[in-house]
């Protein structure tokens, strides 16, 4: 298989927990703040996480600005005592308004300090899991700051099977003290069949919304270098690809060759899988009679169905930058679970 290598991205949030990690390696101690819970206005949801190093090094964000300093203050305390902290921060309307956002509100944010003696073999385990894309939660002792990782399963936890599942966070109570429970979903894939003009465009914008992407085209001259530099390209065919890549519930695959023969065999390869999001770019004319070609192969109307076509959201876009957009929002929306008209 001729597997063109991504450069380094460069504009890319990366994984806190990959942060985490490095950073531990590096100075020996680090803090996690993570979102636990919000009112009101919030433009970081419950999860959304700020890792932070000595010094004023740190990455990430739990409030899009407007309590990140007394943050990063609480956080060098909290790694000098090497104890957790459960924050509570009201913003006001005023302070609201100055940092963009709509209205006041509350957040609550843990901080979780790590040290490399005690915490590296579970930073390990978790990054482990993470990139095997094996669905794990984190449940820290907001008290004590016990950590326990908790794998999908027969023996988890009812109430911490129940957060997985929904792949939200919230406080849960112990008896030795409230803890908070973070489910850890494997991030969205997003695999793109077609090395087109509007596959790059497409490209560059999941990966900058934090969706792992490759791209797939036989075409050698399609899937370049030059063309997909920060993104992982494979020339190959699909069928072959995608059974190296594996399709798995948080995959979305999205054909956009506009050759029949190569968006064919991209969609029969997903529709074979479970697969969250499929899509394929063409006229309702032209999605009519790809019907009909995969009928003749065996798939049922049921099967034919799950397929997004034409790819996108109905916003009258235009033009490969435009098409790009509509179709990322429609699998966000699939994402989110907005499918509600």
């Amino acid at each position: 298989m001729n597997v063109i290598a991504p450069e380094r991205p460069s504009r890319v949030v990366r994984d806190p927990w990959e942060v985490a990690r490095s950073w531990l390696a590096e100075h020996g101690r680090v803090a996690l703040a993570t979102v636990v819970s919000t009112w009101g206005s919030a433009p970081v949801p419950a999860g959304g996480q700020l890792v932070v190093g000595p010094g004023d090094r740190f990455e990430g964000s739990v409030s899009g600005g407007c309590v990140e300093a007394d943050v990063l203050i609480e956080a060098a305390e909290a790694m000098q005592a090497g104890k957790p902290k459960l924050l509570e921060f009201g913003v006001s309307e005023e302070t609201a308004w100055r940092a963009g956002l709509p209205c006041g509100g509350k957040i609550q944010i843990l901080i979780d300090p790590l040290e490399q003696s005690r915490d590296v073999g579970l930073l390990d385990k978790i990054l482990t899991a993470r990139r095997a894309r094996q669905p794990i939660a984190v449940a820290t002792n907001v008290v004590t700051g016990l950590r326990v990782l908790h794998r999908a399963g027969a023996d988890m936890p009812s109430e911490v099977a129940s957060f997985l599942a929904s792949g939200t966070c919230g406080l849960v109570a112990s008896p030795g003290g409230e803890v908070f429970v973070q489910p850890l979903v494997p991030p969205l894939r997003v695999i793109v069949a077609g090395a087109t003009h509007i596959g790059q465009v497409f490209a560059e914008l999941a990966r900058q919304v934090g969706y792992c992407v490759t791209v797939v085209d036989p075409r050698a001259a399609f899937a370049s270098k030059e063309r997909f530099g920060n993104t992982a390209a494979l020339a190959e065919w699909p069928e072959a690809a995608f059974g190296e890549i594996g399709l798995d519930t948080r995959t979305a695959v999205v054909a956009l060759t506009h050759a029949s023969h190569i968006d064919d065999e991209a969609l029969a390869a997903a529709l074979r899988s479970p697969c969250l999001y499929i899509g394929a770019l063409g006229s309702r004319t032209t999605h009519a009679k790809r019907v009909e070609r995969l009928k003749a192969a065996g798939f049922s109307d049921a099967d034919v169905q799950r397929i997004h076509a034409p790819v996108g959201l109905a916003i009258g876009a235009k033009g490969p930058a435009e098409i790009a957009v509509s179709i990322l929002a429609e699998i966000i929306k699939v994402v989110r679970g907005a499918n509600q008209e």
